[in-house]
């Protein structure tokens, strides 16, 4: 039997008003009002199995994947991509998730079977 995910993680806005969905086998982050009601449906390459995301105390939206190993951010209506914060070439491999430590100023990535990635952000 082959198990279709359609929501993978989910993380809610500081406000409470926009709910964030993360769908790892379409690729696809979906923004949803407090009511249910589809906002944006963000789709891109770099989403290919997203598996980590976030929301900062602040409302950005942090988002990572297995491959093709990446952190990002996005904007707060789910509809692009603001900044690539981490990739391969920074020594992320295989992330699976993603936490902003407000206290360090720091992304925190869990990743598959390795170390835990940690970079500061400004």
């Amino acid at each position: 039997m082959l198990l279709c995910f359609a929501v993978w993680k989910c993380a809610v806005s500081p406000t409470g008003d926009r709910l964030y969905i993360s769908n790892y086998r379409q690729h696809k982050l979906l923004t949803l009002a407090r009511d249910g009601t589809l906002l944006a449906t963000y789709t891109d390459q770099a989403l290919e199995r997203l598996t980590g995301l976030h929301v900062t105390p602040a409302g950005q939206v942090l988002v990572c994947g297995c491959w093709p190993h990446y952190v990002l951010q996005v904007d707060v209506e789910g509809k692009s991509k603001l900044a690539t914060l981490a990739t391969q070439e920074d020594g992320l491999r295989y992330p699976v998730s993603v936490c902003y430590s407000s206290t360090t100023s720091s992304i925190i990535v869990g990743q598959y079977r390795k170390n835990i990635f940690v970079f500061r952000v400004e």
